[in-house]
């Protein structure tokens, strides 16, 4: 069978890969001492809220799982909306908020609408792969631009003004970000945008974690800057909500005709149940208890980032959002008779059945000495997996 030359250009999501070795590691030591603790995989081990559970029940008993529109409930619309008013200061009109079957749609929908065949994204190097890979599945080209620790890993508005070419259509950002937890200063991204305006050019930037932002300085969305970024959200990671499959864009108003009429082809509409559901997030019962959750993610990151430096495995970048420790395993890998994040993650994961992510997937500049951990579990958990690191690294 002839395979489509972009399904091949598209490499393996190795972190999954990663976690199906882990899984069946699991198995066969799920009655040990030691079973399998999963730190690869960025998902909340929060779910979500009784309310939003609730909420979804409802719509089940009361019939509410007909098709909606392609852009989404009103009522969750304006209850977005509201929220970048409540919580950010800024006024995004419901009438620009597209919802989607998760921010995987709503990148895919952005980069249909608005990128051709030959058309170069900008992106840092690391990032999230699937971001590249919704490039080139538009029939674009991600373009990674190395960064390092001193850009926070994040592109600055030089950078971008150095690569910009002929082909170049734009940025794809993240902030924060998955694998660093950094996310972009925010004069930095105003500058960044200015540059990628004056090449009449697209601003598009990851906010998935922005909810999970613990620093002030950079927990500010990108929205404020000019109506003409677009940003990419979604309910799985503060809202707790990832197989839910929902999120939204938030797109310059004469994008969201396109935006509708790409997303009435391909996804009808998003999960109806799902978008009920979700109106229960803006409950102050449920945004009190989502604060409550970040404050615990806040807490995990501080007991756990000095716990991981202090047996040898240094985060250049302390995240200020998300739940991610990018962490520099050159000389632990050494201790163990390995070399690079990938053997390493293996050795750890079959050697004290603790699942981590090697840097592979993100990027290739410098990527190989990398590992993400992702401090979505409990203190617990943490707790026992530095336990079995000290006694592995000893």
């Amino acid at each position: 069978m002839k395979i489509a030359t972009r399904a091949q250009r598209i490499e393996p999501f190795y972190v999954m890969e990663v976690a199906k070795a882990a899984q069946a590691l699991a198995a066969q030591v799920a009655g040990s001492a030691e079973p399998m603790i999963f730190l690869n995989i960025g998902e909340p081990d929060f779910t979500a809220p009784p309310l939003v559970q609730q909420a979804a029940e409802r719509a089940i008993r009361e019939g509410r799982t007909q098709y909606t529109p392609a852009l989404g409930i009103e009522p969750l619309r304006q209850a977005l909306s509201d929220w970048y008013a409540q919580r950010f200061g800024v006024d995004v009109p419901a009438r620009r908020i597209v919802i989607t079957a998760g921010a995987s749609a709503a990148l895919q929908l952005v980069c249909l609408s608005l990128i051709d065949a030959g058309d170069e994204i900008l992106m840092p190097d690391p990032s999230y792969p699937c971001n590249r890979h919704f490039v080139s599945a538009a029939e674009g080209r991600a373009v990674l631009l190395p960064t390092t620790a001193d850009e926070r890993f994040q592109l600055s508005a030089d950078k971008v003004q150095a690569a910009w070419g002929d082909k170049t259509r734009g940025v794809l950002l993240a902030s924060p970000s998955n694998p660093t937890g950094s996310s972009i200063a925010p004069q930095e991204l105003r500058r960044i945008h200015e540059v990628v305006k004056a090449h009449d050019g697209l601003t598009i930037i990851d906010e998935i974690y922005l909810g999970l932002s613990h620093d002030d300085a950079y927990g500010q969305t990108a929205l404020a800057i000019d109506d003409n970024i677009i940003s990419i959200n979604s309910f799985s990671k503060y809202f707790n909500m990832t197989g839910w499959r929902l999120g939204w864009a938030v797109v310059p108003e004469a994008l969201v005709p396109v935006v509708e009429r790409v997303a009435q082809n391909l996804f009808i509409c998003a999960s109806t149940i799902a978008q009920h559901a979700a109106l229960a997030c803006f409950a102050p019962e449920s945004l009190a208890e989502y604060e409550r959750r970040r404050a615990e993610f806040k807490a995990r990151r501080d007991y756990f980032i000095p716990a991981l430096e202090a047996l040898g495995l240094p985060v250049p970048v302390v995240p200020d959002g998300a739940f991610y420790a990018w962490a520099d395993c050159t000389q632990a890998a050494k201790k163990l008779g390995v070399e690079g994040s990938w053997d390493f993650a293996y050795a750890v994961m079959e050697r004290a059945h603790l699942a981590i992510t090697p840097g592979r997937d993100f990027g290739s500049h410098d990527t190989g000495r990398f590992v993400r951990f992702s401090t979505a579990n409990s203190m617990a958990q943490l707790q026992e997996a530095i336990a079995r690191l000290r006694q592995l690294l000893a």
